[in-house]
């Protein structure tokens, strides 16, 4: 149902009615459109199809706009035209909800909506399943930076930011929860957690790491890239200190990409221009603070 305090601008998939009073041929109330429900159909281009005028471009226009629009052009025909427009279905403004929603698919809204609204037409997320840190927002083809562990678990306002038709948002499950591990390992990519948890020692021997070919230096250095939303930290593990139980074990969280020197590195510019080969190839699935940090780091 429309909001009554919300001028609704008409887009493709809206059906509206046109009457015409005492001049039904002229209308389009009952005109089939393949959507089941009487009206005129708005195209894809923006445009509805109606007796006499033919072609007419509604998109971006009120119901109020297009009816006086009508009311001019149909007063080319007949005097003194009375013009009726209603809107019928409103499925211009719509997102897609994927993932841990009780409700997940494409939802349609009277009004843009904030991330929180939007995901309310989803019913509720399952939050014992979702990965919130692997949650994202695609907008017009790219990520976006928003930290949902922050909105949903922490109640920070800042992370419901507004939201564009059209936007899809993805709550992934536990179950492909993922780090990256690269460097001086035999199997470097992706590593699956296992019951939402994953130690750094088993992600290194997961991905083939052989620790009595790799010097104290180097098992001393481990660095690992952190990020949440539209930050992020770097973070150095002595993993060396582990293996000897000098150290407590250092738990992985979604996202993390963990870097095994091939040699001492100094600083963490060497590791970044020596991991970003391996970040460009995996840039589709990476949290969208790796990609605009790091990755618009290998254009400059």
């Amino acid at each position: 149902m429309l909001h009554p305090d919300i001028a609704y601008h008409l887009g493709a998939g809206d059906v509206v009615s046109v009457s015409v009073y005492l001049h039904p041929m002229l209308s389009a109330a009952g005109v089939t459109n393949g959507t089941g429900i009487p009206g005129a159909l708005v195209t894809n281009q923006g445009n509805i199809q109606l007796p006499e005028l033919g072609l007419i471009h509604v998109a971006g226009m009120t119901t109020a706009q297009l009816q006086k629009k009508l009311t001019r052009m149909y007063a080319k025909y007949i005097i003194n035209p009375d013009v009726t427009v209603q809107l019928q279905v409103a499925h211009s403004i719509r997102y897609y909800l994927l993932g841990e929603f009780t409700a997940p698919g494409l939802k349609f809204s009277d009004r843009n909506l904030s991330l929180l609204d939007a995901m309310a037409l989803g019913g509720t997320v399952n939050l014992p399943e979702a990965d919130l840190r692997g949650a994202y927002i695609v907008q017009n083809g790219k990520k976006m930076p928003v930290n949902f562990h922050q909105l949903l678990r922490d109640g920070n306002l800042n992370q419901n930011i507004p939201l564009e038709s059209g936007d899809t948002v993805v709550v992934p499950s536990v179950a492909t929860m993922r780090a990256f591990v690269f460097g001086a390992v035999n199997k470097p990519g992706p590593v699956a957690f296992v019951d939402g948890r994953l130690g750094l020692l088993q992600a290194l021997s997961s991905a083939g790491m052989d620790t009595t070919s790799l010097t104290n230096a180097q098992l001393s250095d481990i660095r690992i890239i952190r990020s949440e939303g539209a930050s992020g930290e770097l973070i150095t593990v002595n993993a060396q200190a582990i293996l000897q139980g000098k150290a407590a074990p250092f738990f992985l969280k979604s996202g993390d990409v963990v870097f095994v020197p091939q040699t001492i590195v100094s600083n963490w510019n060497q590791v970044i221009q020596q991991i970003l080969p391996s970040l460009q190839a995996i840039s589709g699935i990476l949290n969208p603070f790796v990609s605009i940090k790091y990755l618009s780091q290998s254009n400059n």
